[in-house]
């Protein structure tokens, strides 16, 4: 699009603009932002799809599309173009997140009131001086709703009694990725679906769109494709690998970044790039990668992570894992302690494990929820007296927690020092999670989260990383 042009030509772009979504979204766009829309085969399926929400002919669409692919953007585009030719429309916008959501909003709210917007629809006027984030309203009787997914709707509703598109339910991205495997918050947010959001349709006709990146094979778009809710959606599907082998996306991601991405983590990238969520099965690590050495490298620090259990002569074991982090960047898993015993047992060994480690290597416990885990946390903090020991609430299920070591075990930046202990260990890494124990991984999963920082370790980030040490960006 040309930076200056004539009056004739930007009467041209507003009509485009107004007839049709793709055109809306790139003049938009291009005005608010200083540049041009990359559009890419994928945004013209969305768009699409959307507009025959828009038309009528779609009531029900689900599209599972990779993260950072332009989906909420494009969503948000669509209820502003759509309010423009349906000022009254009423709409209920959801994501994980109520801030997510409510942030959303506002740039839509910011979005219908560009003098760009105002040149194409000058039909739509906001009502009041409102500078609330999660609901406005247009002086015909449109308003925007936004809440998180599990929030209150009471005296809410999406759509209007009348031929035509008249709003709808918006659902962008329900599950958060690191709760999703959660057997209990993934229920609840489908659950909120099915007794509150699906009830706020103010017309059978209504519409509700699900867009998001698929998370387990039983989250909301699995369960509604399932048949869940009794009726037949329409569905996009989206993958970061197109049938013939390329990319979806290339200028986003090259095949060779795809193929980072996947090897890292076969499982996640399943999911959330492929759109084929598979139960885990044992292919979460693959610890042949891991090469063994004999000696540890000059300069490596070091965190030992524990998975504690309370049991003599049975059951779970209490592991301890420390893994250190070498001068070139890699890491290695050093040494694992793992034994069966009571409390008495399992502080004494801590010491005395954190005496041979010494006091250059952390110490990493978990805290469980309730007054007795802190209780424990605390106790056991305390005899660590002199040596640097943490603990913290442990957060997620075993999966997520283990993801960012898998991945780098995966390509290969995980080496293991050779001990009587390896075996035991391997094996463990080669079931998990459909072993019978998982204690050594649990505790090794603590230990590179604490040495590694955050444990939302994105295999974008993970690719590119790799791509700059082989010299290739």
């Amino acid at each position: 699009m040309m930076e200056v042009m004539s009056q004739q030509d930007r009467q041209d772009y507003n009509d485009l603009a107004w007839m049709s979504l793709q055109w809306f979204t790139r003049w938009i766009f291009h005005n608010r932002r200083g540049y041009d829309w990359q559009a890419a085969g994928h945004h013209i399926m969305i768009w699409n799809a959307l507009e025959r929400v828009f038309s009528g002919a779609t009531k029900r669409l689900i599209i599972n599309i990779p993260p950072r692919y332009s989906k909420t953007e494009i969503v948000k585009c669509f209820i502003a173009w759509s309010m423009g030719h349906a000022p009254d429309a009423e709409f209920i916008y959801t994501s994980y997140s109520g801030r997510l959501a409510s942030a959303s909003s506002w740039d839509v709210r910011g979005m219908v009131q560009d003098p760009v917007y105002r040149e194409i629809f000058p039909g739509v006027e906001l009502m009041g001086d409102s500078k609330a984030k999660d609901e406005w309203r247009t002086t015909a009787g449109g308003i925007m709703y936004a809440v998180g997914a599990g929030g209150t709707i009471t005296g809410y509703g999406a759509g209007k009694h009348r031929p035509g598109f008249s709003g709808g339910l918006l659902i962008d991205d329900p599950h958060k990725a690191e709760e999703a495997r959660s057997d209990v918050m993934r229920k609840g947010v489908i659950d909120w679906f099915q007794n509150t959001l699906e009830s706020r349709k103010n017309s059978p006709d209504t519409p509700i769109i699900l867009i998001m990146q698929r998370l387990h094979q039983n989250d909301l778009a699995g369960w509604l494709l399932g048949g869940g809710n009794g009726e037949k959606w329409e569905h996009l599907k989206l993958s970061a690998w197109n049938d013939d082998g390329t990319p979806l996306w290339p200028e986003k991601h090259t095949a060779e970044v795809l193929r980072l991405m996947e090897k890292a983590s076969p499982y996640v990238f399943a999911g959330q790039y492929r759109q084929q969520p598979a139960p885990p099965g044992g292919a979460i690590f693959k610890p042949d990668a891991m090469q063994t050495i004999d000696a540890v490298p000059v300069g490596t620090r070091f965190v030992r992570g524990w998975d504690l259990a309370a049991t003599q002569g049975g059951g779970d074991w209490t592991a301890g894992v420390k893994i250190g982090w070498m001068p070139d960047g890699r890491y290695l898993i050093a040494h694992s302690n793992r034994f069966q015993g009571g409390p008495h047992e399992v502080k004494t060994t801590l010491v005395n494990t954190a005496q041979l480690d010494g006091t250059e290597c952390r110490v990493r416990l978990p805290q469980d929820p309730g007054q007795a885990g802190k209780a424990q946390a605390a106790s056991l903090i305390s005899a660590l007296a002199g040596y640097p020991a943490t603990s913290k609430p442990v957060t997620g299920d075993k999966t997520t927690r283990a993801s960012p070591l898998a991945a780098q075990v995966n390509v290969g930046n995980v080496l293991m020092l050779r001990g009587g202990w390896n075996a035991e260990f391997v094996e463990e890494l080669r079931m998990f999670p459909a072993g019978t124990h998982d204690d050594q991984v649990d505790a090794a999963s603590d230990a590179f989260n604490e040495l590694a920082g955050p444990s939302d370790f994105g295999l974008v980030d993970f690719a590119e990383a790799e791509l700059r040490r082989m010299g290739k960006l």
